[in-house]
């Protein structure tokens, strides 16, 4: 069963506007199959294939004039020199919907690509499943999806998350980390990424993850940049503004799949996520993530902060729209407590005049309503709501 992915008519719209189209995400989030389904017309090469890719190595000029009119180069990073010979192509040619591209390696794929396709190239990042093309094919409880996560495998082959997310890490490590960085220590690195799932939701603190870990601060930054690359982890930049408040700097931490980090939490079956300490940490990881998805699937770049001054004032998630915000408050619980609003109050009071919607509360609740100039929704209609926030509903 292949579920349409939201992201289908704007690569198609850019294919037709661009010579190349770069897909760029996590790997297992459906990049192949999309840039399969939506370019029919174009050949299909996987540089994954040893021999494939030894061709594409020794002789790229020979390689690539096997496909005159251009084709889809599945996990490109394998090849980088290909960029090169590619940008020369597309300048001789002239026309536009010639290559599609993807990849697993956002830093070091997109340096290759602004290094040769610089304005040649339209950007795509392709992330696991949305709850919006979920939701509608599989009806899952909420904390079934916190424990399932978002990947496509999942839900085409039935795997148990378990066997899936074990095997995805085992991969990662063997496959991505070999290429990406040379490191020595695996179980320490095991350890490192278990940490980090459980603090998602908070900020970056690299200092007490070194020293939980056992490794120095350098080595902890290091780590921290290569999960980013290889779409493990998101990080949340702060929102700064002059205000004449002094605002927290450190970004929040966040796994690009909640499933993922619920696996290296230890949780091994569903139900133990009802009294789960990090139960709220993986909704709001959940939410988040969500909110990125729509604007990715819109062809949009990230627009997404928190806020937190030294008062302890905060919001959990703020969506910027030029210079306008929206405000979301993000709690796991079923029950609305006035102590929900407290934080959204007290950011109106500051920026009332850069609030043109109401502020939204995502909980996990199912009633949806009205109050306190906030809109109370469960999260399943968050990204419906962003879409009235652009326009696009």
């Amino acid at each position: 069963m292949i579920i349409p992915r939201t992201i289908t008519p704007y690569a198609a719209e850019a294919f037709a506007a661009y010579p190349v189209v770069t897909i760029t995400g996590p790997r297992q989030s459906g990049k192949t199959t999309l840039a399969r389904e939506t370019f029919t017309d174009k050949p299909y090469v996987n540089l994954e294939n040893p021999i494939t890719r030894q061709f594409a190595q020794d002789d790229p000029v020979a390689f690539l004039n096997q496909y005159p009119d251009g084709a889809v180069l599945d996990e490109i990073q394998r090849v980088p020199a290909l960029l090169s010979h590619i940008q020369v192509i597309v300048d001789e040619k002239g026309q536009n919907s010639l290559f599609v591209l993807t990849g697993s390696h956002q830093f070091e794929l997109m340096r290759e690509v602004s290094q040769s396709l610089a304005g040649r190239t339209a950007l795509l990042k392709l992330l696991p499943f949305s709850i919006a093309e979920l939701v509608p094919h599989f009806p899952l409880r909420l904390d079934e999806i916190l424990f399932k996560g978002f990947y496509p495998r999942i839900y085409d082959q039935n795997l148990s998350p378990q066997h899936a997310y074990g095997d995805y890490f085992e991969t990662y490590m063997e496959r991505d980390l070999r290429q990406l960085i040379n490191i020595k220590n695996i179980s320490l690195f095991q350890r490192f990424v278990k940490l980090c799932a459980g603090r998602c939701g908070q900020l970056l603190n690299l200092n007490n993850l070194a020293n939980d870990t056992g490794i120095s601060q350098t080595t902890a930054r290091e780590w921290v940049t290569v999960l980013e690359a290889s779409y493990i982890v998101f990080l949340l930049q702060p929102y700064h503004a002059n205000i004449g408040k002094r605002l927290i700097k450190s970004p929040k931490l966040y796994f690009y799949d909640v499933g993922l980090a619920a696996w290296l939490c230890g949780i091994e079956e569903e139900k133990q996520l009802t009294t789960h300490p990090l139960r709220g940490n993986l909704f709001e990881n959940m939410a988040v993530i969500d909110a990125l998805k729509y604007r990715y699937n819109q062809g949009k770049r990230n627009n997404l902060y928190f806020y937190r001054d030294s008062n302890g004032n905060e919001i959990d998630l703020l969506y910027s729209r030029g210079q306008d915000l929206l405000p979301i408050e993000i709690k796991s619980g079923q029950t609305i407590t006035p102590a929900y609003f407290k934080g959204l109050g007290k950011f109106k009071t500051i920026f009332a005049e850069q609030m043109p919607w109401p502020s939204l509360l995502i909980y996990g609740g199912e009633t949806e309503q009205h109050r306190q100039e906030t809109k109370v929704l469960n999260i399943f209609s968050l990204s419906r709501q962003l879409a009235e926030v652009e326009g696009d509903s």
